[in-house]
């Protein structure tokens, strides 16, 4: 089973078709590795193995009378364990929610089922969804498949952890400061997030269960083994909700171009706002390097958007949707701090004003533009995920009051969002697409970000990427 659980989703689901494999057999297997792997790595937090073991059971029966359910006919998946699953507990990571069973699916689950996928679990996350690192009071911490005392990031930590430690099929996370692109980064896998927008929220926690206003910034996203399974990922899950179904379709663009040699390529690896790790940037440089050497044309110079302005915006605009999710008892202390010291910027953003915001979001259109501008001249900007590699557990206190080591050098443990956050900001897709590792044999992501709704270049450019500097590779202790 083990060359097999390494596969992507889009060859499971080939295997399944072509009567290579059983869904039982890919079920049973699946299984026998989360019973023999997860006890390390607390990826996967719920279990429901009977459940998917009568599904695999219809799926095989309905191949034999010659039914294919959809795309992803008998692959099994996990989700993100903020996305509420029909009779499987949902707890975000949290206590209130630890006997949590919603009565329906979140609209991306029931998607994944409509396809044919079979559900095996849920995946681990920080509470409410809430930090770059995978651990909470109610599952505990989730490791690093490719050291086990480092993070997989998050918050869709759980997600990646499983995919690289060949726990599951595919994926399917949150993102709104890099939470899909963080962990994808951070573990070797392929992460999308979508254009904002495209793939509803509804059954999505971030806040209160039941939830049907779409937050802003927050997207949900496929993970997986190869681009190919972000592609299949974005097929199944965009589209309108039930309500605007009645009046619109989804017809995304496809690729730019048909070969890497026809694309115009932007590179910016690194930025004196957020830096970069020496030795990230030397892997992404030669990456450039060898997309340059396939014809590709590559500017190093052009700057979409000046970073630290960008940077601000999106801080003040992720503020809004924090500051709405918290517990009542906390806002009104943060009230308190924001009218009376002078000091509180924090406390002041959480609890903005919606003139603020709406001013914040003016910004936002602006360098929306800009972006729209930068993409007339260029078809995709290359970009780092985050300034380090997987980094040391490190959970103590608040994020905003942690640190990072950047060569040597202290930086603010919120720079771990920001190179996600100028690019989510602005509602752009992007792909996250492994592209080595270091020479502490920690993997290596990069960022390959499209114009608005132009998801399908993004995930043609890191295909392509595979092609010259290589792809998924499975943790060697696995």
């Amino acid at each position: 089973m083990s060359e097999i659980a390494f596969r992507s989703a889009h060859e499971l689901a080939r295997a399944v078709r072509e009567r290579e494999v059983s869904c039982r057999e890919l079920v049973e297997g699946y299984l026998s590795r989360i019973a023999a792997l997860n006890p390390m790595v607390n990826a996967v937090v719920t279990l429901d193995a009977e459940g998917a073991r009568r599904r695999a059971a219809e799926a095989d029966e309905a191949l034999a009378r010659g039914e294919l359910w959809g795309p992803l006919h008998g692959v099994p998946v996990t989700v993100k364990d903020s996305l509420e699953t029909a009779g499987m507990r949902t707890t975000c990571g949290v206590r209130e929610l630890a006997d949590h069973v919603p009565d329906r699916d979140a609209v991306a689950v029931a998607r994944l089922r409509s396809a044919g996928a079979v559900l095996l679990g849920k995946t681990n996350l920080p509470p409410w969804t809430m930090d770059v690192h995978t651990v909470n009071d109610v599952f505990g911490c989730t490791n690093n498949p490719w050291d086990l005392t480092r993070s997989p990031g998050g918050s869709s930590g759980g997600a990646a952890a499983a995919l690289a430690a060949g726990l599951t099929g595919l994926e399917v996370g949150s993102d709104i400061g890099g939470s899909i692109r963080n962990p994808a980064h951070f573990c070797g896998v392929y992460g999308l997030k979508p254009s904002w927008g495209l793939v509803p929220l509804r059954g999505h926690i971030m806040g209160p269960p039941g939830s049907l206003a779409p937050t802003d910034l927050v997207v949900v996203g496929p993970l997986g083994r190869s681009a190919d399974d972000l592609e299949l990922g974005l097929d199944v899950l965009a589209g309108p909700d039930d309500a605007a179904a009645i009046g619109w379709r989804l017809e995304l663009p496809p690729p730019r171009a048909a070969a890497l040699r026809h694309y115009r390529i932007a590179a910016w690896l690194d930025d004196p706002a957020c830096p970069v790790e020496a030795e990230l940037v030397e892997l992404m440089t030669a990456a450039v390097a060898a997309v340059r050497a396939r014809g590709a044309v590559v500017d190093e110079a052009a700057r979409p958007v000046d970073f630290t302005m960008a940077d601000g915006v999106f801080a003040q605009l992720l503020a809004a949707p924090v500051g709405a999710a918290l517990p009542q008892r906390t806002y009104d202390r943060l009230v308190g701090l924001a009218d009376t010291e002078d000091s509180a910027q924090a406390a002041r953003r959480l609890t903005q004003r919606f003139r603020e915001w709406s001013a914040a979001d003016e910004e936002r259109h602006r360098l929306r533009e800009q972006w729209a501008r930068f993409f007339t001249e260029h078809d995709v900007l290359l970009c780092p995920v985050v300034p380090t590699a997987a980094l040391p557990h490190d959970h103590t206190g608040d994020l905003s009051a942690r640190t990072i080591t950047v060569d040597g050098r202290p930086r603010p443990a919120m720079d771990q969002v920001r190179w996600a956050g100028v690019i989510g900001m602005a509602h752009l897709p992007s792909v996250v697409a492994p592209i080595g590792r270091t020479r502490a044999g920690l993997p290596l992501g990069i960022q390959i970000v499209a114009p608005y709704l132009e998801d399908r270049t993004a995930i043609d450019v890191a295909r392509r990427l595979a092609d010259v500097v290589g792809g998924f590779v499975p943790p060697p202790a696995l």
